[in-house]
């Protein structure tokens, strides 16, 4: 059966990592991703390394891999006037265009949404940037770092100074947003024939994400602190140290703080009136978390890990990615496939979590080389060998190698 997007066409002019994650997920629903890159250098991702796959002119960095999954590559200079025309003939049969240049960047080429709107209206076109088209940041430049940290995320995370989370997590809510956004505006399109504009930013996507610490913050008034590794508002919820390796507990509920009591035979516990419900655990937070770590610290990792699991208390191993990535439950689900590219030959890729059952996709298209697919695409458009040879020749176009 075909794949929710086969059929759809979506033109990426993106970098990085946002947008690009957005034009990733597109692609694994099966639409068509032409991804639109400047000639001789590219998506500014592919020089981030190392590590890199390959060596010489053919390697990529694992980074660019890891967000252009599924796509074609086309390499064009639209600052210059041909290159814009050809960006806006592609635009003109899209479906999507998903850019996140800085607000108001693209007005100058011809390619902001009230240009393209004109030869397409019924295109969606999502633009990401990092604090939005409008307010008085609009201009500012956005980086996942400083949004983690503008955000109030690196005010909750760490144990003694605020820390950012160890991937560009501001950056991927944001492109999983995006899409979420793109989907809804693309439904409606294909029913009315109207087009959409949408905004979305990296900062108006994190604090989104603050769930419950923003609405913990929001009800009471009072910002919430670093919470390390516990949880502000569930209690035992957090790391322990074994005798060996650390493990999680993540008791939920007072019937699985009854049985962790019974786990590490400390029955009392349970009935304590310190401890009888989760309010009262969180107010007596740092005596019942001493009770329990002097207690965990007795055995090892794995006997705890066994042992709390027979009796129902939800518990996990703190796993190195490595380890994550060789758990035989993850090797089970086949979360890992090989993807080919003939000048790096297999490509290690992560696939996408969202799996149907009536939709199966074949091996996927490998993440693109640098212009892999220009002549192809500008063929389509019906530029004949000769117009193609002459923006060659003058720069503005590039093919791969």
């Amino acid at each position: 059966m075909s794949g929710p997007l086969d059929g759809t066409l979506v033109l990426d002019l993106s970098r990085v990592l946002a947008g690009p994650w957005a034009g990733q997920a597109l692609a694994d629903l099966g639409a068509r991703v032409i991804k639109v890159e400047r000639p001789g250098r590219g998506d500014d991702t592919r020089s981030w390394g190392p590590p890199y796959l390959g060596s010489g002119e053919h390697k990529e960095s694992a980074y660019f891999l890891s967000a252009n999954r599924g796509k074609e590559s086309i390499a064009i200079d639209f600052k210059d006037p041909r290159g814009q025309s050809v960006i806006r003939q592609l635009a003109r049969k899209a479906d999507i265009l998903i850019e996140n240049y800085k607000p108001g960047g693209l007005k100058a080429y011809g390619l902001d949404y009230d240009s393209i709107c004109q030869v397409n209206p019924a295109i969606v076109y999502c633009s990401i940037s990092g604090f939005g088209q409008t307010g008085p940041l609009a201009s500012k430049p956005g980086y996942d770092f400083i949004i983690q940290a503008m955000s109030g995320l690196m005010s909750i995370t760490g144990t003694e100074k605020p820390t950012k989370v160890g991937v560009a997590v501001s950056d991927l809510i944001t492109g999983l947003y995006a899409t979420v956004g793109i989907l809804g505006a693309y439904i409606r399109a294909r029913e009315t024939g109207q087009g959409e504009f949408i905004d979305i930013s990296l900062l108006d996507s994190q604090l989104a994400t603050l769930a419950n610490q923003a609405s913990n913050y929001l009800v009471s008034g009072n910002s919430p602190d670093l919470s390390g590794n516990a949880h502000p508002n569930i209690v035992p919820y957090q790391v322990f140290e074994t005798a060996d390796d650390p493990i999680v507990v993540a008791v939920g509920n007072d019937g699985q703080f009854a049985s962790l009591c019974a786990a590490i035979n400390c029955d009392d516990l349970s009935s304590d009136p310190r401890f009888s419900s989760n309010a009262d655990r969180v107010l007596n937070r740092q005596s019942l978390i001493i009770l329990i770590a002097a207690e965990l610290a007795k055995n090892s990792a794995v006997f705890w890990l066994s042992a709390l699991e027979d009796n129902g208390v939800p518990v996990g191993p703190v796993n190195s990615i490595g380890e994550a990535f060789n758990d035989p439950h993850v090797i089970e689900r086949q979360t890992v496939t090989q993807l080919e590219r003939a000048d790096l030959g297999n490509i290690p890729s992560v696939l996408s979590p969202v799996r149907f059952q009536n939709y199966a996709r074949e091996e996927g298209r490998a993440p693109p080389a640098l212009g892999d697919s220009t002549e192809a695409v500008l063929g389509e458009l019906g530029l004949s060998k000769l117009e193609i040879e002459q923006l060659l020749s003058g720069g503005i176009i590039e093919k791969s190698k």
